[in-house]
């Protein structure tokens, strides 16, 4: 039986992905001299064309065989008895040291969209560090990322159990720990049940310098406590967010305009972006959406950890 449609677009998008990376990353080791704007939109060109072939190529991959690249590095993060935690490090060019970012995924799990982010982040001029911080992947929106096994990790749980956070500062501490990173500049950027788990975090802890949500999950709870955040924030969020393609009720727009409503008259380093019309998991199904929000990620990381 010949291959169906879709296994043909598989195989495509792998080979366009592989060519259009290796292509730009060998234009990048020609010239040092690009301004970091340039370098970024190279590197987003790379994230928009793997973001529009993510629907054609959803089988879950080993961390060995997944194909990330010679630049990542793989490390595993224990969870004080719990699990353990397969960590990807990308770093910049250079001796460093480097402000560093930790992404954390979604419900939808951990998948090789995250590496591509880091990526992207990383030849922005810092060390990006993602990982699974639970097993698997749940809900509609597992259909928008291609899935990493994590076969080690703790079971997913709330955003604000004792699990996320021990998982979380596995990967806050991993990143500290890498020789070239900045242990006073560093952010945590999370989607989804991500940026929930980002906002528990530095609610218990502290710590980090900055918070991007996208996506995020806003409890009562926690618009209670965000004039506790003192951190600069950046809030993306699409005005259409709902659970038909992965997001639930506390993702929902009002509950997004609620929390900024409440930390915006304290904290003077919020920036809130709303997406007019986009779903909850926009930020990998819009290429558009997606190259916008890398952008705008980009440009607040370098505001506030490169001083």
């Amino acid at each position: 039986m010949p291959p169906s449609r879709d296994a043909r677009r598989a195989v495509q998008c792998r080979a366009w992905g592989s060519m259009l990376r290796a292509d730009m990353t060998q234009k990048l080791s020609l010239d040092r001299t690009l301004h970091a704007a340039v370098r970024r939109a190279i590197a987003l060109a790379v994230i928009t064309t793997l973001a529009a072939c993510a629907p054609y190529d959803r089988g879950a991959v080993p961390v060995t065989e997944q194909g990330s690249g010679k630049d990542v590095r793989w490390l595993k993060a224990d969870v004080k008895g719990m699990g353990a935690l397969s960590v990807a490090v990308l770093k910049p060019e250079g001796q460093g040291p480097f402000p560093a970012v930790v992404i954390l995924h979604g419900t939808h799990g951990f998948g090789r969209e995250y590496v591509e982010i880091a990526r992207s982040l990383a030849r922005d001029g810092m060390v990006a560090v993602t990982g699974c911080w639970f097993k698997g992947g749940y809900g509609a929106g597992t259909r928008f990322i291609t899935p990493i096994e994590c076969s080690d990790a703790p079971p997913l749980s709330a955003a604000s159990s004792d699990t996320a956070f021990l998982a979380v500062s596995a990967l806050v501490d991993a990143a500290r720990k890498q020789p070239e990173v900045r242990a006073d500049r560093i952010a945590l950027f999370g989607h989804s049940r991500g940026g929930g788990a980002a906002l528990e975090y530095f609610l218990r802890k502290g710590g980090v310098q900055a918070l991007v949500l996208n996506s995020a999950g806003y409890s009562d709870e926690i618009i209670g406590k965000a004039p506790q955040i003192t951190v600069p924030v950046l809030m993306l969020h699409g005005t259409a967010d709902s659970p038909a393609d992965g997001g639930s009720a506390m993702t929902d727009i009002q509950r997004a305009r609620r929390f900024a409503e409440a930390i915006q008259p304290v904290n003077k380093s919020v920036e809130v972006v709303y997406y007019r019309g986009s779903p909850h998991n926009g930020f990998f199904s819009g290429p558009k959406q997606h190259q916008e929000e890398m952008q705008r990620i980009g440009d607040f990381l370098h505001r506030h950890l490169f001083q």
